[in-house]
């Protein structure tokens, strides 16, 4: 190999040009800061790991000759087209991911290490799955969303499911801890038949049933399956929501991949025994984290039309309830009192912005048709 800075150039730039766009979407795309600034320090780390190269940066500019070089006339189909801000993702990472191990490998021909940016490829490997992860199941900041049991139901579970939708939830989450497997899925599928797009449709606890129900997510408890492994089985084809009683919780949750967050208990419930009251202290420390301020989020627990106001005023930006809807013999009329807690947007905005709490996320989840607008 004559000239080694060749290579080492080009490869400079493919990596720094990929780990930029792969900022550009964690920062306008996904509103998140935590993330914007790792892929930020991850292109730092690049440039210290080059200036460490016994070859300067004049000398690459030096051996630069973008004329005369025989591969900028080389193209496939393939680079030509992006159908989905997922491809810009992964063709960003690929070409970074690809230029870092040509640094690595070309390094050791100059008696240096190739560790260096060896490291820098496994931390981008983490961090291309975090991102595409939060890219292809956003959620939309769903208003209000209505867990069904019918245990606790004063009408049947499928119209009090229906009056609620009348009266504005954009999401129904099934909650039934006991059912035998095949009824449970039965249940399931005709909810997701039930609802037909004017809301999303979330299963408590079993990603098997959401998958073979058709449901939008599944929903996850800290003492349920690790929210990671279940993001791994789903491979993105329903979204993860995970349940948190803790800033720490909710950290932990979003980094494993949740696209949405449970946050409560906000005042004492009679659908669990005993639940750890956190209150608007939780909401507020979620929206004031760089990790968890952009994901969607719900506050649950013993929320009524009554003390619905004070989440509001502490920043929550939607609500889930079970028993004030469920044991009313009017849920549709409960629905629309907590809904006018969420008035519609006049003028519809095109992503989530994290100080704002009416911006609905304009996505839907991944392999269906847009559902009701959580902003209607």
């Amino acid at each position: 190999m004559s000239d080694p800075a060749r290579i080492i150039d080009a490869n400079a730039n493919r990596a720094r040009e990929g780990l930029r766009l792969l900022e550009e979407l964690a920062r306008f795309q996904l509103d998140d800061p935590n993330l914007t600034e790792q892929f930020k320090s991850l292109r730092h780390a690049l440039a210290e790991a080059l200036s460490l190269l016994p070859i300067s940066a004049l000398d690459r500019l030096n051996a630069r000759d973008t004329p005369g070089d025989v591969g900028t006339s080389i193209s496939t189909a393939a680079e030509r087209e992006r159908r989905s801000v997922d491809s810009l993702a992964a063709a960003a990472a690929a070409r970074s991911s690809e230029a870092l191990r040509v640094l690595e490998e070309t390094s050791k021909l100059l008696a240096s290490s190739g560790t260096r940016f060896e490291t820098l490829r496994y931390r981008l490997y983490e961090l291309e799955r975090t991102l595409r992860l939060r890219l292809h199941s956003r959620l939309p900041q769903w208003r209000l969303c209505v867990l069904i049991t019918e245990s606790i139901c004063v009408r049947p579970w499928l119209q009090v499911a229906q009056a609620a939708i009348a009266g504005g939830a954009d999401c129904i989450q099934l909650r039934e801890k006991h059912l035998p497997d095949h009824e449970l899925l039965a249940r399931a599928r005709t909810l997701v038949e039930l609802v037909d797009h004017r809301a999303h449709v979330v299963i408590n606890d079993r990603p098997d049933i959401a998958l073979l129900a058709g449901a939008d997510a599944v929903h996850l408890g800290q003492n349920d399956l690790p929210v990671r492994e279940v993001c791994r089985f789903a491979r993105s084809r329903i979204a993860v929501g995970c349940s948190a009683h803790s800033l720490e919780q909710a950290q932990s949750a979003v980094r494993d991949g949740a696209s949405y967050l449970g946050l409560g208990a906000m005042f004492p419930t009679s659908t669990k025994p005993d639940p750890s009251i956190v209150g608007c202290g939780l909401i507020r420390q979620v929206l004031a984290c760089e990790t968890t301020a952009s994901v969607p989020h719900l506050a649950i627990g013993g929320i009524t039309p009554e003390n619905a106001g004070e989440l509001v005023e502490a920043g929550a930006r939607g609500l889930a309830v079970s028993s004030a809807v469920c044991s009313d013999p009017d849920p549709e009329r409960i629905c629309r009192t907590l809904r006018a807690y969420y008035p519609a947007r006049t003028t519809p905005t095109s992503a989530c912005v994290a100080d704002d709490p009416d911006a609905p996320c304009p996505s839907t989840p991944p392999g269906r048709t847009p559902r009701g607008d959580s902003t209607q």
